[in-house]
């Protein structure tokens, strides 16, 4: 009898935990390890777009993922005074505008994707691998609360800075953007709707509004600088940073800047992965920790969920041949991954002067009309063309359940 495979998994978010649920449909078993000593619920919204439907579907959480949206009505454009300049509302299916008709905080995605796991795999929080020795039969895995576990295959899923990462592969750059994000959680008001508006300043500075499901909303401040290292500033130097930038700003900025002090606040550089390699015998990159796109041109989440169906799927094809899976896996998504990469210049959404905003909402408005809508938008594009092109490869079907990994009938 084939003895039980099993994978440790260093990080319990988006990426690890729905290749958890894959590896448990092939009969794998998982330890998944997350250093945070519970699971994460803060966070902004993010979508869910293309194949990565697919694989919700496959997955039958597609329904659940959909209960627990944002139900966010579209995109706004707000000039001074909180005037609309432009609306993007959301297209049903799989449209391909800002707003995305699977919206949904990552908390919330994050919790459905746990929610759903079994037996089969252990959660420990507040754990971190320390070191790994690949060599033997199976790979040893030191964690620093002092015990060790034998693993088939070890996933680091951390995300955009992953110590695991640099340490286990190395090779790994961030190259940092340039763009600052304060993600915040603020009472709801009355007068708050359910479409995201975004209010630009002077400075590549940013205003942001968002619905949650949560009876809360979600504010964003964001802002271009040349200055690199604030995202390691402590929590009060960060908020005193947030007031000097925005002292000036209008609309909802006050309101934000109000509630800074004691709202649930994320603070961090924007930046992308550049990893010359994903694996190194029974060590391989997920998600973020290796192609992180940022949250600027989208996709992230989307290649978390194809990268977790293709990883288990590769594996399950040749159960004896970890390497020649590892390679394949990262053969079929890289391209992806890169073409999810390739962002416009930041100035162009985050103009630096008054007269470059101006510029923004004429585009904004000529891509709101009947006729930029006809055309495909000249500000809302293809969003992520790289996660809506790509198609997922035929898998072998899991034991007892053929059907979730045949092509949906649903088409895009």
């Amino acid at each position: 009898m084939t003895p039980q495979r099993h994978a440790l998994i260093s990080g319990a978010g988006i990426a690890g935990t729905a290749l958890t649920l894959r590896l448990a449909a092939y009969g794998w078993r998982s330890t998944v390890v997350e250093r945070a000593p519970r699971r994460r619920d803060e966070g902004q919204n993010i979508d869910v777009r293309g194949a990565a439907r697919d694989v919700l579907r496959r997955m039958d959480l597609e329904d659940a993922v959909r209960a627990a949206g944002t139900r966010e009505a579209g995109f706004r454009v707000v000039g001074d005074g909180g005037r609309a300049v432009a609306e993007f509302p959301v297209i049903a299916g799989d449209g391909d505008g800002p707003t995305a008709e699977l919206e949904i905080l990552r908390g919330e995605l994050s919790r459905v994707l746990l929610e759903a796991t079994g037996p089969e795999v252990e959660v420990r929080f507040g754990t971190t691998v320390t070191d790994v020795d690949d060599r033997g039969d199976r790979a040893r895995v030191a964690l620093d609360d002092g015990s060790t576990v034998a693993a088939d295959l070890v996933v680091v899923a951390e995300g955009l800075r992953s110590r695991t990462r640099d340490r286990l592969l190395g090779g790994a750059t961030v190259r940092e953007t340039g763009m600052y994000l304060a993600y915040l959680t603020i009472p709801r008001l009355p007068t708050d709707d359910p479409w995201w508006s975004w209010h630009h300043l002077p400075g590549s500075r940013g205003v942001h509004l968002r619905p949650d499901n949560l009876g809360t909303t979600r504010a964003m401040l964001t802002f271009l600088s040349g200055v690199r290292g604030l995202e390691t500033l402590a929590p009060g130097d960060v908020r005193t940073l947030l007031h000097r930038t925005f002292a000036d700003a209008g609309w909802e900025a006050p309101r934000i800047l109000r509630e800074l002090d004691d709202a649930p606040m994320y603070f961090d550089a924007v930046g992308q992965v550049r990893a010359p390699r994903w694996s190194s015998g029974r060590v391989v990159l997920l998600g973020d920790s290796a192609h992180c796109p940022s949250p600027l041109g989208g996709g992230g989440t989307s290649l978390a969920l194809i990268g977790a169906y293709v990883l288990a799927g590769e594996l399950a094809r040749t159960p004896g041949d970890t390497a020649g899976a590892l390679a394949r896996y990262e053969r079929l998504l890289r391209p992806a991954a890169e073409a999810a990469q390739r962002l416009p210049p930041l100035t162009l959404a985050n103009p630096r002067t008054a007269a470059g905003i101006r510029v923004l909402h004429t585009a904004a408005r000529a891509a709101a009309s009947p006729a930029g809508r006809a055309l495909g938008g000249l500000l809302t594009g293809r969003i992520t063309p790289a996660v809506n092109a790509f198609v997922l490869p035929d898998v072998p079907a899991p034991p007892g359940a053929a059907a979730s990994s045949r092509p949906p009938t649903t088409t895009r």
